[in-house]
């Protein structure tokens, strides 16, 4: 299962949202990605190569309160999981292969919609 979000998806998370709700990064260690916790107190400082990344308890803390995430059986042989969040009496949902990407799916699109 995956528990953060990957390069491209970080890339774009800190275009959007504020460095300091990562709660993780992505330290680009020769070719090899390194997680380390992202503090910006001198414990850990992430250099210019580093690229933040949210866990998904990170994401959910940054999404509206009442968000959910329902795994649904597209078929039997995929599964795919469906991130829902109530805003003036609508309904938005987006979907991924997994919780991560549908939170992540999620935040494009409330960003998209100027409501975030």
């Amino acid at each position: 299962m995956k528990s953060y979000t990957n390069l491209e998806q970080g890339k774009k998370l800190a275009e959007i949202l504020p460095l300091e709700s990562a709660d993780m990064f992505l330290a680009l260690n020769g070719h090899i990605p390194v997680m380390s916790k992202y503090i910006d107190d001198g414990l850990v400082t992430a250099d210019n190569t580093a690229i933040p990344c949210w866990s998904l308890a990170a994401l959910l803390d940054i999404l509206p309160k009442g968000t959910d995430i329902i795994k649904e059986e597209a078929d039997t042989e995929n599964e795919h999981y469906m991130c829902t969040v109530e805003i003036k009496d609508d309904i938005i949902s987006t979907f991924g292969n997994n919780p991560v990407d549908a939170c992540y799916k999620m935040i494009l699109k409330l960003h998209e919609l100027n409501l975030f």
